[in-house]
């Protein structure tokens, strides 16, 4: 186990660190991955752990503190696994008697609050998160835990994506599925407006501001991220469904996890939804592609009467997540790369959604695009993407832009992680426009996702660093690094090592 108190290295540095780098790099993910004598079993479930780095006068340092979530401590407390996990089952106290154990199945469903996917800002608060209806607002200077919020009390959602989009002036927008009208399922689109003058917590002010529908009554897709432009909203609807009713069965009854309940409708294809942001219209066109998993939305822009829509794909409809459990990421390198040959193969994708639907051969004619969008006999609108990068088995994932300037608007660099078989060994830019392509990549160094922190005299979009941090588990090696490379072309600004082994992260944030 990872020292729950609070650790504070200052690192040795390599190279210079730009001097006007002044803030913090957050970062949340899996710290602790067994409890007593039991074992977490996927890459999703270990208990969340908050990292900063501070920059400041050339230097930094690195902090770091278990998120003090139920989840947690109860763990902690009980010396076992309490809460169910999205791969792993929680079972009753075995000290209790069959009586007990056997009524605690009945209690109804005990959400996880472990909130090991993200930060952001609500206001002036900052929230760790998950995929529930439960966030963890915590101190980000002392990595302190506040407290624990549900959203159900504030707003009709039964959980929300760890992908909110983040306007200049604060407003939170995210998504979630929810109970719509006869009991069905469909997938509400909340705000959460920015921090008043009257100083009223801004999750008092959240609210629906479009309902999109489902296309199944029962079994709403799993949704990750969403696409945001200047004037629309964009929800990409995969066939990798959530079985609500298995889940609330199982779970009751015997005893499930959250992987349990996912399913495949293999003849549904994936659907792509759009609404008008400041009206909340939602537009019924019906746009169909083939066959996807999507977790992560690279942009999402408008060009003279199209949605513009970039995504990080995985072709076909069998779930991703399947291939991510820890038995088999910690497989030798031999059958690690044989699972992922059958696993949905990646591809970074641009499709392009006509606002405007006429019936015609090809509706786009944006000159600088392949995707096509063809209206059927039927009255839907097949999309046919374009491919903005495909390599054997490489990914492009977990992708980053210049969000403070060009969120919502055309843009040009994409910064992601590159999985190579599942397993994260570079850094990668891809020009969209382009198609140009730049790697860091070193050997037995595995960096996170990439976050871009633009220069304080920035003209270009690319104008900036990129923070990474770098595991390096080889022998004879540092344990990791934080990296700071140059956003123009990757190459090495500076690193600054850490004397001690830090795990996996996923997502994070760059606070000034």
């Amino acid at each position: 186990q990872l020292n729950l108190l609070l650790k504070e290295f200052l690192l040795l540095s390599l190279g210079v660190i730009p001097p006007w780098l002044k803030g913090s790099l957050l970062r949340l993910g899996p710290g602790l991955f067994e409890v007593g004598s039991e074992p977490f079993y996927h890459l999703f479930d270990g208990q969340a752990l908050f990292h900063k780095f501070d920059f400041k006068d050339g230097a930094v340092t690195y902090h770091r503190k278990f998120v003090r979530t139920d989840a947690y401590v109860r763990a902690i407390t009980e010396n076992r696994i309490v809460i169910t996990e999205f791969g792993t089952c929680a079972y009753p106290d075995p000290c209790k008697n069959i009586f007990s154990r056997f009524f605690s199945y009945f209690r109804g469903v005990e959400v996880t609050d472990n909130a090991l996917v993200n930060v952001y800002p609500i206001g002036e608060d900052f929230y760790a998160c998950t995929e529930t209806n439960f966030i963890t607002k915590v101190n980000p200077e002392t990595l302190e835990t506040i407290s624990k919020v549900d959203l159900c009390k504030y707003v009709s959602i039964n959980g929300v994506t760890a992908h909110p989009h983040i306007e200049s002036d604060g407003t939170v927008y995210n998504i979630g599925n929810c109970f719509g009208k006869g009991f069905s399922i469909a997938y509400n689109l909340i705000m959460i407006p920015p921090k008043q003058k009257d100083k009223v917590d801004p999750l008092e002010r959240a609210k629906v501001v479009v309902q999109f529908p489902c296309s199944d009554r029962y079994k709403p897709s799993y949704v990750h991220s969403f696409g945001m432009s200047e004037n629309y909203f964009v929800l990409v609807e995969t066939p990798v469904k959530i079985h609500l009713l298995k889940f609330l069965a199982a779970w009751s009854i015997r005893g499930a996890n959250y992987m349990d309940c996912f399913e495949s409708n293999e003849t549904m294809g994936t659907w792509m939804h759009i609404a008008t942001k400041k009206t909340g219209e939602y537009h019924n066109i019906k746009f169909r592609t083939s066959a996807i998993n999507v977790f992560h939305h690279i942009n999402t822009y408008e060009d003279d009467g199209f949605l513009v829509v970039d995504l990080c794909t995985w072709k076909g409809f069998e779930f991703i997540y399947n291939y991510l459990y820890l038995a088999n990421l910690r497989e030798n390198w031999e059958e690690v790369k044989k699972n992922a040959m059958i696993a949905p193969q990646p591809e970074a994708r641009r499709y392009v959604l006509p606002l405007d639907v006429e019936q015609g051969k090809n509706l786009v004619s944006l000159p600088y695009t392949t995707a096509t969008a063809t209206m059927r006999v039927d009255g839907t609108v097949w999309l046919e993407p374009e491919v903005l990068f495909s390599g054997p088995r490489q990914a492009f994932e977990f992708p980053q832009i210049n969000y403070k300037k060009y969120c919502g608007k055309n843009y040009t660099c994409a910064y992601a992680l590159g999985l190579n078989h599942f397993i994260p060994d570079r850094v990668c830019k891809l020009n969209v426009k382009t198609k140009e392509t730049w790697v860091w990549q070193e050997p037995d160094a595995y960096p996170s996702e990439p976050i871009f922190v633009a220069a304080p005299d920035a003209v270009e979009e690319d104008d900036g660093v990129i923070l990474t941090i770098v595991v390096t588990p080889g022998a004879g090696q540092k344990p990791a690094y934080l990296l700071i490379l140059n956003a123009k072309d990757l190459t090495e600004i500076a690193r600054a090592e850490v004397e001690t082994i830090i795990p996996v992260t996923f997502h994070g944030m760059y606070k000034p």
